[in-house]
């Protein structure tokens, strides 16, 4: 039945399906072409930049996945958050700035796999193509994370089917992604990120004051286990604590790799909007992460053990229902909070399709089958690629068996930040480094990371991405020093860019 709840849900959908319409009208006054669809033409100003990446990266499973983890399994999880901030304050610091001078430099470059080949000044396209294969593999099980959260969550919240929620979820997503390209992602990312932090704030603050009230009852028994406040997970220093450990922070080590946010340091208008985008930037994703903890523990007593492993992770879903439960404001009210929900869902969605997009229409479609092809046939091949992803990603979303939203997540971060971390690092601050190397690097980060997660990750309990990361950086440091040094114009670039970024 159509209530206030369901209208706060229109009202944001026509928002961001609007955020798409006036910059595809824009999009047809604008001269950039390729490199307006995909980079904003590089005009991104700080606060966007930095709020659009924090959306971007902070997917539905901040809301859903880590505050049920926690919830359910304790304090002994929070190390996912502490990895994921160090992660991303140091991407902010170390990555963004070098990568944003860099990539210029490089040949005007408006993709990572560009980047990577124009840095090495190469004529192959043989690292392009093994990257816009990595994406399409990689975001496909990633954006099938938030079209699962959307689908979860229009089931809980209406009622409604799940394989129609997905599919209405997908069609937004598409649209606004499709109409506006990257202009319209970040801005929608913008607001959406506001969204997710008061929503974040918002809900465990007034929990614990209704915990505080005399008549205040539970949803059900609180039952905590012996080590729920131990950040030790088995509450001793033995395997399964070490592991959780370096697996909680290794997360971190996926924000040096991951394609659609570091194109947001690449979109960044000037050196004075960098640096308004790093703290910023750093600051909203401490409170985000921070605030998803709580929500996790304080959930744990306000609704007592009332959920378990398979409904955990609607731990944010239930607390805004029983706290805004009545009907006229306060629905509408817990409507605008639920489609924070939604917000970092199709934030992160639309940052991933852009992203693979852009690799396969400008790294493969052009190089290889239409060299010719004009900036218009470019847009209408990554819009193109964008709608194949996504129906990709609803199949995958919508079989059995695919582990859930933090699951999904899990699989695709590790692969990415495996993948390309290493390279990109060294790529920003090793004038040896080569293409070669470059390419042993990301292949091999990529198969140790998926031979891990299918045959190592149970028995071992340690994360795939961290022993990836270490053979991706070790093969890509072998080969190079096996390989040749750059050419004299190769390592001239770097140091132009070093130079202008000491200035």
């Amino acid at each position: 039945m159509f209530n206030t709840e369901a209208l706060a849900f229109l009202l944001y959908l026509c928002l961001v399906v609007g955020i798409g319409i006036y910059f595809f009208v824009k999009s047809k006054r604008d001269t950039e072409g390729e490199k307006g669809y995909f980079l904003g033409g590089r005009q991104m100003k700080g606060m966007v930049a930095a709020l659009s990446a924090g959306a971007s990266d902070m997917s539905a499973w901040v809301l859903m996945g880590l505050p049920g983890s926690i919830y359910l399994y304790g304090m002994g999880q929070v190390w996912i958050s502490v990895g994921l901030l160090i992660g991303t304050v140091c991407a902010w610091i170390f990555v963004a700035p070098r990568l944003r001078r860099l990539s210029i430099y490089a040949n005007d470059a408006i993709t990572i796999p560009q980047y990577l080949t124009n840095r090495f000044m190469s004529k192959s396209k043989t690292l392009q193509i093994i990257c816009a294969v990595i994406f399409m593999i990689a975001y496909c099980v990633y954006s099938a994370s938030s079209i699962v959260a959307c689908g979860s969550l229009f089931n809980q919240v209406f009622g409604m089917d799940e394989k129609v929620a997905m599919i209405g979820a997908t069609i937004i997503i598409l649209l606004y992604t499709f109409l506006g390209g990257f202009n319209a992602v970040c801005w929608t990312d913008f607001f959406q990120g506001l969204l997710m932090l008061m929503a974040l704030m918002a809900v465990p603050i007034i929990a614990s004051v209704l915990m505080g009230r005399p008549d205040f009852a539970p949803a059900s028994v609180v039952e905590t286990s012996e080590n729920y406040y131990n950040f030790l997970s088995s509450g001793k220093l033995d395997w399964k604590s070490i592991a959780d450990i370096l697996s909680g922070l290794g997360w971190g080590l996926g924000y040096m790799g991951m394609p659609h946010i570091l194109i947001r340091y690449m979109s960044i208008k000037s050196e004075a909007e960098m640096k308004k985008s790093r703290i910023i930037g750093s600051f909203w994703t401490a409170i985000i992460l921070a605030m998803a903890t709580v929500v996790g523990l304080v959930g744990h007593e306000f609704l007592g053990s009332a959920l378990d492993n398979d409904s955990k992770s609607l731990v944010f879903i239930n607390m805004v229902r029983t706290i805004f439960s009545g009907n006229g404001l306060l629905l509408f009210i817990a409507g605008i909070l639920l489609s924070a929900i939604l917000a970092a869902s199709m934030s992160t969605a639309d940052s991933q399709l852009l992203a693979s997009s852009s690799a396969f229409s400008s790294d493969v479609y052009k190089p290889i089958f239409r060299k010719g092809a004009s900036d218009r046939e470019m847009l209408w091949a990554g819009r193109i690629v964008v709608a194949i992803i996504a129906v990709i990603a609803f199949f995958i979303a919508s079989s059995p068996g695919t582990g859930g939203i933090m699951a999904l997540v899990e699989c695709a971060w590790g692969a990415f930040g495996a993948a390309f971390g290493p390279t990109i690092l060294l790529s920003l601050f090793w004038k040896r480094f080569t293409y070669k190397g470059a390419i042993a690097g990301i292949v091999t980060g990529f198969l140790v990371d998926a031979l891990w997660y299918a045959f190592l990750s149970t028995p071992t309990g340690l994360y795939e991405i961290v022993p990836g990361f270490i053979c991706s950086l070790i093969a890509a440091v072998i080969v190079t020093l096996c390989d040749k040094e750059p050419s004299k114009e190769v390592q001239d670039l770097f140091d132009h860019a070093k130079v202008e970024m000491k200035e």
